[in-house]
């Protein structure tokens, strides 16, 4: 089984979920990303992901680029689209914070899960281009 708790905290589908404040170009970045993650599109990742990534997820567990990659594009791994409540939204002029709660849903390793998050995805524009450079996911409180 992949590394489950690594995939599903993964900074996530934000398109729906953030105002019309956000760039131009940043959106296109975040939109890019989704597709990206749904379809497990290993070159769209390559490019919007920066090469010093980490993912702290649910577990406390470190994940760098290769490993999320890695996991997205796995066979029998796949997330449903899902939608973000409760976003939050900070924006500079070369970075961002994108987060919020997802009921996130899919299949790994031949298993389906469901599992509720809150993640918060740090975004930076390098050389002309943003790219995500930290996420960090954390189990809600019930």
């Amino acid at each position: 089984m992949l590394r489950l708790t690594a995939a599903l905290i993964t900074c996530c589908l934000f398109s729906s979920a953030f105002s019309a404040n956000l760039p131009a170009d940043l959106a296109k970045a975040v939109h890019d990303y989704d597709e990206a993650q749904v379809n497990g599109n290993r070159a769209e990742l390559e490019r919007l992901i920066a090469d010093d990534y980490a993912l702290v997820n649910s577990s406390g567990t470190v994940q760098d680029k290769a490993g999320l990659i890695a996991d997205y594009t796995t066979p029998g791994y796949k997330i449903e689209p899902f939608k973000i409540l409760e976003p939050v939204e900070k924006i500079w002029s070369d970075g961002a914070v994108l987060g919020g709660l997802v009921h996130l849903k899919g299949v790994s390793g031949g298993k389906p899960f469901a599992v509720t998050l809150r993640f918060a995805d740090i975004w930076a524009k390098r050389n002309g281009r943003w790219q995500v450079v930290y996420c960090h996911v954390s189990l809600p409180q019930t």
